[in-house]
């Protein structure tokens, strides 16, 4: 039974199963979501969206509907596609307008915490209900501070561990921050956390041309879910990740991406440290390792997950090379 993931336009993600022959505009109705449309039959283009990724077929509709142009440039009508395989979709509409159900809170139990160093930490959490759970590689939840109503979003580092039902998170650090001071000061085995989600319009797409990422710090950690995906599904194209800190003590999970490139055909790392007195042998930001190689004349998508300055950076230096990559994915983030 295909699984179609609906990409609102306020970041909120629903995942629905679709049965044999049916069509997208229904499964997503018997999921009490309302994709809007008027007419059922591809007469009048309502329900259009945008396809992302995997296969479908398309019942008879009408070009005043959706013109040939339309539909090259991935456009669909929901009423009208029946996917074959799982799909991602871009509803141009908010959720809350869609979504006749609320979005229900998950609650799971700390399994793990490990200070990777001074600067970083990873914890992981596990349930039945993350078991069940379902998002796109890249995509976040808002995590609930315990004993506050505070919460705080967090990209997932890992896809689930469906033997456990768990998933892992990758975080930094905060001198006095909310969540970091839980974290690092009471959490423990055992205890129970509230998260909502997923959400996000950072995400892996089919991979179509060759990739380059760009992880700033924790930034790393969307990143981790995506090769893991890459591992499990293959991935034809060769891939590119470019992973900068500022300080030694900031470098965290090289085994797992050495690991990941001995395990992905197409897969490589650079590393480097921004400080010039760090003692890791490669030093510079991010600009400074993205060469012709990495570029492919602007025939690539790049994904970048960093904070503001470095998304602004990376910006400039394109824009300084003249080169427009076909498609620039990127989540900005904030230390909290």
């Amino acid at each position: 039974m295909p699984k179609i993931a609906l990409n609102f336009e306020d970041g909120v993600t629903r995942f629905i199963d679709a049965m044999a022959g049916e069509t997208v505009a229904d499964a997503a109705y018997r999921s009490q979501i309302n994709i809007p449309m008027d007419c059922r039959d591809g007469a009048c283009g309502t329900c259009k969206c945008q396809w992302e990724s995997g296969q479908f077929e398309m019942d008879d509709y009408i070009e005043d509907a959706l013109s040939d142009q339309e539909a090259e440039a991935g456009k669909v009508l929901t009423c009208c596609m029946i996917a074959a395989t799982d799909c991602v979709i871009n509803v141009p509409a908010l959720s809350e307008m869609c979504v006749r159900t609320v979005m229900a809170d998950i609650h799971a139990e700390v399994v793990a915490l490990n200070r990777l160093s001074p600067s970083t930490l990873s914890f992981t959490l596990a349930s039945d209900q993350i078991r069940a759970m379902h998002f796109l590689p890249g995509q976040y939840v808002n995590l609930q501070v315990p004993g506050t109503d505070q919460t705080r979003a967090y990209s997932f580092s890992s896809l689930v561990q469906e033997d456990r039902g768990a998933v892992s998170f990758l975080i930094r650090v905060v001198p006095d921050g909310v969540m970091s001071s839980w974290l690092v000061n009471d959490a423990k085995p055992g205890d129970t956390m509230t998260l909502r989600g997923p959400f996000g319009s950072f995400y892996l797409r089919d991979v179509k041309r060759p990739l380059l990422m760009l992880a700033g710090g924790t930034g790393l950690a969307p990143f981790l879910a995506m090769l893991e995906k890459l591992e499990r599904d293959g991935c034809p194209q060769p891939v590119h990740l470019i992973y900068g800190v500022t300080n030694d003590g900031d470098l965290v999970e090289m085994d797992k991406l050495e690991d990941f490139a001995a395990r992905i055909d197409n897969f490589s790392f650079t590393a480097c440290a921004a400080n010039p007195d760090a003692e890791y042998p490669v030093k510079g930001f991010v600009t400074h390792h993205m060469d012709d190689g990495v570029l492919h004349n602007g025939d690539l998508d790049i994904y970048l997950c960093g904070p503001p300055p470095m998304v602004d950076a990376v910006n400039g230096f394109m824009a300084d090379k003249g080169i427009k990559p076909v498609n620039f994915y990127y989540e900005k983030f904030a230390s909290s």
